[in-house]
């Protein structure tokens, strides 16, 4: 459990894994913030970058994220079953030389706190979701979203925002 850091008070589901894996020599961290909840089936690995959970933020079934470029999630946020958060890309060579022989790029991505993410959401590489977004389930985000946006769609648009009371 080297790099990984959990608070007794996080709940976390037996079929979890957790893992600082390496890339090169660098294998990363991986910080969970107090009473978070991780439920069954969810990945998170490193593959040398930073994770950062803050605080009481809850991850459903089978979420996945990929660590390499670096993940920010805020606290209070809830990430719903199925979601991928993906924070490096591929280069994408000429004819003459292989995909999987070039390196990833990283791209951090960043979650603000209080947002929600629907299901089955993909988060690709280099985007920051700001404090109190509501995404719909199914979207694909590839560009920042504002701070209290609701969006939905893949790509995702905005399509309102939160009212303030």
């Amino acid at each position: 459990m080297k790099g990984i850091k959990i608070p007794l008070s996080a709940r976390i589901a037996r079929s979890v894994s957790i893992s600082c894996t390496p890339l090169g020599i660098n294998y990363g961290a991986i910080t969970i913030g107090k009473k978070c909840e991780i439920q069954t089936g969810t990945i998170i690995k490193s593959f040398g970058g930073q994770i950062r959970i803050g605080q009481n933020v809850f991850l459903g079934e089978y979420v996945v994220i990929y660590g390499h470029g670096g993940v920010d999630i805020g606290k209070g946020t809830l990430v719903a079953m199925h979601t991928t958060i993906v924070s490096s890309n591929h280069t994408i060579p000429d004819q003459t030389t292989t995909i999987r022989s070039q390196p990833d790029i990283p791209l951090p991505v960043h979650i603000g706190a209080d947002v929600w993410i629907g299901a089955g959401c993909r988060i690709l590489g280099g985007v920051r979701i700001n404090d109190g977004c509501v995404v719909g389930a199914g979207s694909v985000i590839t560009k920042d979203l504002p701070a209290y946006a609701i969006c939905v769609g893949n790509p995702a648009k905005v399509i309102r925002y939160r009212l303030k009371q």
